[in-house]
Order: structure tokens, then C-alpha cells, then sequence
């Protein structure tokens, strides 16, 4: 893979980040940072986003559940199993249409038992305590509680998980850091002050492509010859 040169990686950041697309949060329409409104929409969005199916198909199914005024977890709740699994199979998840809206109905019972709803799990400071909320939650596992929180990263004082291995991956592919280097999220954190970039856009990106490639890293060659970066195609 040909190494790319310190000073080049804040600008190969902001490629990557142009090119491939930044925080799933933000092409939703959700603006973390605006207040706990917006953490109760991307909680929905992340628990899509936590099922074995394309982000393509997440992006379109959160758009027709808030098209048709579902934009909580509190607000799918209040819908019947038939619509939603309308509501799913609308925005292509066919194959988990059904099981996914037993999946919302649990949660939103849940989640409003236990919180009331989910932006006041912001007041738990401490990231082992605040996964471990998030960890009994129906559905919920290391998956979702990864999406959900990097995009929280620096709104909540506890959304601070480690970097997303997919995230990881990438950057060594990108050659922004080196495999098995220690402080990784700081680095990274470093090349994205320097490019102008929140991290959670440059982290987020990061995952979009590893899940791009795929399998097809060892044909790639990386670095700032990375075929998806040359191609625009994620």
C-alpha cells in the first residue's frame, strides 16, 4: 500500500469525507447537537440501523417512517404491528418487516418504562454505565449501541466508545493511521481538527468504507489510490 505523507492525511481525510459521505445522523436530517428532540430520532434511526441490511435501505425506511409522522421510538409505539410492517416493507426491509415491528413495539414499551425516553439516558456520564443501559434494551446489542453512540460522540459526556473497528480498518487501508497504533481515536481526532472536519463525520465515513468494500481490501491498493475514493462509489 503507498504510504501517504503526514502532512497529506487531513486533506485525504476531507476526500474521504466528500466523497463517500460523513454522519448517518446528518443525511437524515438529524442535528445531534440541536437538543434531545434529535437523540430521540436518531435512536430510532440507529435501531434500523442495527439489523443486518443495507444502510441504502435504512436511509429510505427511516424516510418513510417520518414522512408518515414516526420519528421516536415513543411515535412507533403508538402504531399498530400491520402498520408498521407497511411502514418497513415500504422502505424495502421485506425480509425483517415483521420481526422488526415486534422489535419497535417491545422497545418503545421498554424504553418508556425504564427512561421515559431515550435522550434522558444522557445524563449517565460514565460510558460503561450508559452502554450497560443500552445493553438491556430488546434488540439492542454492541452493534446498535456503536451506531447510536458515535454519532453522540462530544454531545453526551458518556457516548465515548473506542473507535469503530470497521472505522479502524479503513484508516490503516487509508494509511491515516498505522495498524495496532495506540491512541487511535486521538490520531484520528487529530487529522480531523487539522482538515476541518468533526470527527464523528471522518469516523463515520470511515465505516461507509469498509462496508463499501467489503470483502475486496486485499484487491484495492489503498492509501490515496483507494478505488472507492478514485471511483465516488460507496
Amino acid at each position: 500500500m503507498p504510504k501517504v505523507p503526514a502532512s497529506r492525511r487531513p486533506g485525504l481525510a476531507r476526500e474521504l469525507v466528500d466523497t463517500i459521505g460523513g454522519r448517518y445522523s446528518t443525511e437524515l436530517g438529524i442535528d445531534l447537537d440541536r437538543g434531545p428532540i434529535q437523540a430521540d430520532r436518531w435512536f430510532l434511526a440507529a435501531t434500523l440501523f442495527g439489523t443486518r441490511i443495507s444502510s441504502t435501505i435504512v436511509v429510505h425506511t427511516y424516510e418513510a417512517f417520518a414522512a408518515a409522522g414516526v420519528k421516536t421510538i415513543a411515535e412507533a409505539g403508538r402504531r399498530t404491528w400491520e402498520q408498521l410492517v407497511e411502514l418497513l416493507g415500504r422502505g424495502g426491509y421485506v425480509r425483517y418487516d415483521e420481526r422488526t415491528a415486534r422489535r419497535l413495539l417491545a422497545l418503545s414499551t421498554e424504553v418508556a418504562e425504564r427512561y421515559g425516553r431515550p435522550s434522558s439516558l444522557r445524563t449517565i456520564e460514565d460510558p460503561h454505565e450508559l452502554e450497560a443501559a443500552l445493553d438491556v434494551l430488546p434488540g439492542w446489542g454492541p452493534v446498535t449501541i456503536r451506531v447510536f453512540l458515535r454519532e453522540l460522540r462530544g454531545v453526551w459526556p458518556g457516548a465515548d466508545p473506542p473507535l469503530d473497528e470497521r472505522a479502524e480498518k479503513a484508516a490503516v487501508h487509508l494509511d491515516l493511521l498505522r495498524e495496532g497504533q495506540r491512541s487511535s481515536l486521538d490520531r484520528l481526532r487529530t487529522i480531523s481538527d487539522a482538515s476541518g472536519l468533526d470527527v464523528r463525520d471522518v469516523e463515520s465515513a470511515l465505516v461507509r468504507l469498509t462496508l463499501a468494500h467489503g470483502r475486496a481490501f486485499a484487491t484495492c491498493p489503498g492509501g490515496e489510490h483507494c478505488t472507492h475514493l478514485e471511483s465516488g462509489v460507496a
